[in-house]
């Protein structure tokens, strides 16, 4: 296999499942948030990487509709990071020329992390670089059950007809619309699934699992899944 970087082809968009930060913390004998807070340091080396690397489109799964499970604590310092880190993200958007995007159910957070959001999306849309991508309170079947809710509701009002409806029209109604689907989906830290991830938008997306947990996460790693990518023949359901 050729590592050498010139010599493949970019994946236009990226998705990864940054996994394995509360067990590279344990790992360590350190709290699970500090895992969390190197994996948010990790993922800022990670837009930069990309961007450099002629990535156009880079979406992360950062909190899943099932990650309010876990224990208070534990969320409550996540929504700390959260707010934290939005600031940081925004210093980092701007000097690498990135657009900010968020995915997902808004509703369940504080107003200040909504106005937060709302800032980096603001601030950045501006940008022409990579368009980073940050899943919160985001699971794929929630996203499927709220456009499916939201189709109905045209469909109430007259303004779509059930005939009209097809895959182009329903993905119109996704939080993905105006993003084209991943090419490559990355995750981190060995687990083979996809736990509630983009479940639509990775119909023909080519899969990679890395061992190394996100915090250790790296352009050498990236490079692998690059190179693994590139090894592959996409046929999208056709004979080549």
């Amino acid at each position: 296999m050729n590592n050498k970087i010139q010599d493949m082809v970019i994946p236009e968009h990226v998705a990864i499942i940054l996994d394995g930060n509360g067990r590279w913390a344990k790992k360590r004998g350190l709290p699970r948030s500090l895992g969390h807070k190197e994996g948010c340091v990790t993922l800022e080396k990670t837009v930069e990487d990309s961007a450099r690397l002629g990535i156009k489109y880079l979406t992360v799964y950062g909190f899943s509709t099932e990650n309010w499970k876990r224990s208070s604590d534990e969320v409550g310092a996540l929504m700390q990071l959260f707010r934290y880190y939005m600031v940081r993200l925004l210093k980092v958007a701007k000097a690498n020329n990135v657009r900010v995007s968020m995915i997902g159910d808004q509703q369940r957070f504080d107003r200040d992390i909504v106005e937060g959001i709302n800032k980096l999306e603001q601030e950045t849309k501006e940008n022409t670089g990579l368009t980073l991508v940050i899943a919160v309170n985001y699971g794929g079947r929630d996203e499927i059950v709220r456009a499916t809710r939201n189709i109905m509701k045209d469909v109430k009002e007259g303004n779509v007809l059930p005939e009209e409806m097809d895959e182009m029209m329903f993905q119109s109604y996704l939080d993905t619309a105006k993003i084209p689907d991943p090419d490559l989906l990355i995750r981190t830290s060995g687990e083979l699934r996809l736990s509630n991830y983009l479940l639509w938008q990775l119909a023909y997306t080519e899969l990679y699992v890395t061992d190394c947990y996100w915090p250790d996460f790296n352009i050498d790693e990236m490079k692998k899944a690059i190179a693994a990518y590139n090894s592959r023949e996409r046929r999208f359901g056709g004979v080549k």
